[in-house]
């Protein structure tokens, strides 16, 4: 066992998203793999194991802690211009090869990812709330690596900040369970979901199912969490006009409010041969967006070159009510009441009282 494994497995707490066997097996209900752990194995993600007497889930620790603009990640109809203070820990149940974020999401999957030990940092849930009350958070965020898996620990930090006021959201893959979408539903306000192909095959590839995470958009669309879909485009991968146009019309059948960005894919992990993602192909991702009947579409990652795509517009009378430059805001024209200024059209989100 790994250093970095042993370091892990004493960071944990007894599961609570799972489902006991007869013969002393476990059923994780985390994530949509819904493991079968038997006594001294681990589940996909590497991180939720079986120590004989029962399912260990990460506790007590976090990899990441950062005050982040909200629309870091990306929401832009939830709060604009608030700070989210984002923790994360480590591990994933996917194993993505564009992957931005490795060092944290393949910790235990990829011996290259050890490093990822120097990022851990024991804390308790008030040392994080209290973190983010100094910080000035009006939002909690569960990030970084894939929230679903360490759905406990999330759950012990969003107790506290909704108790103080504080709006809790999740930034997911999407690989959900009914089950693990029921536990978080009590504290959960939003949610950030990736779209990452349309096609099964490609799903297969990076370890998960398309129709897991389609199901998980509708699901969570219909409990009324703030929803909002992001697509890494991906040069040779996910950037045909024909797949671009089946996820946007996937999204309008659910609603035709979801806010949907397509961002840049930045050579990384085992893809440094494929090429960043060309502005125009951004560009035309959201316009067909646009096209197919999406009321709110974005361009990000590449700020400042993608014109009107990083802007939230009316989409009835295209008055411009959130004027943003990649993470900075420099205009906000809708208040709490969430209507336009000029047209009184309602404006899909949660929105702040203008200052």
């Amino acid at each position: 066992m790994s250093t970095l494994a042993q370091m892990l497995d004493r960071l944990t707490a007894p599961a609570e998203l799972v489902i006991p066997q007869a013969d002393g097996s476990v059923r994780c209900t985390a994530c949509a793999h819904r493991c079968l752990v038997r006594p001294g194995r681990r589940g996909v993600c590497q991180v939720r194991f079986h120590d004989g007497k029962e399912l260990r889930a990460p506790w007590g620790y976090v990899a990441g802690l950062n005050a982040d603009p909200i629309e870091k990640k990306p929401f832009y109809h939830f709060l604009p211009g608030s700070v989210a203070l984002t923790f994360g820990m480590l591990g994933c149940d996917l194993h993505c090869d564009y992957c931005q974020n490795w060092l944290s999401s393949q910790a235990l999957r990829d011996p290259a990812a050890d490093e990822s030990a120097y990022f851990i940092r024991r804390v308790s849930p008030e040392q994080i709330v209290e973190a983010g009350r100094r910080c000035g958070a009006e939002v909690i965020a569960s990030s970084y690596n894939e929230p679903l898996i360490t759905s406990e620990w999330a759950v012990s930090v969003f107790k506290l900040a909704v108790q103080t006021g504080m709006k809790c959201v999740y930034v997911s893959n999407g690989n959900a369970t009914p089950e693990v979408l029921e536990y978080l539903r009590p504290y959960l306000t939003g949610m950030k979901i990736d779209l990452k192909t349309m096609q099964d095959k490609n799903y297969r590839r990076l370890g998960g199912v398309l129709k897991n995470v389609l199901d998980t958009i509708k699901r969570v669309k219909e409990m009324g969490l703030w929803l909002e879909v992001v697509t890494l485009v991906v040069p040779g991968f996910n950037d045909s006009n024909e797949e671009l146009w089946e996820m946007a019309r996937f999204l309008l059948s659910v609603s035709a409010d979801i806010p949907w960005h397509v961002t840049a894919f930045h050579s990384d992990y085992h893809m440094q041969e494929t090429p960043n993602t060309p502005v125009s192909t951004l560009t035309r991702a959201a316009d067909i967006g646009r096209e197919a009947g999406l009321r709110y579409v974005y361009a990000g990652n590449i700020p400042g070159r993608v014109g009107e795509y990083e802007h939230t517009f009316c989409p009835k009378c295209r008055t411009a009510l959130v004027r943003r430059t990649g993470y900075l805001i420099h205009e906000v024209r809708i208040g709490a009441e969430g209507k336009c200024p000029k047209c009184g059209e309602r404006i899909a989100g949660i929105w702040n009282p203008l200052p």
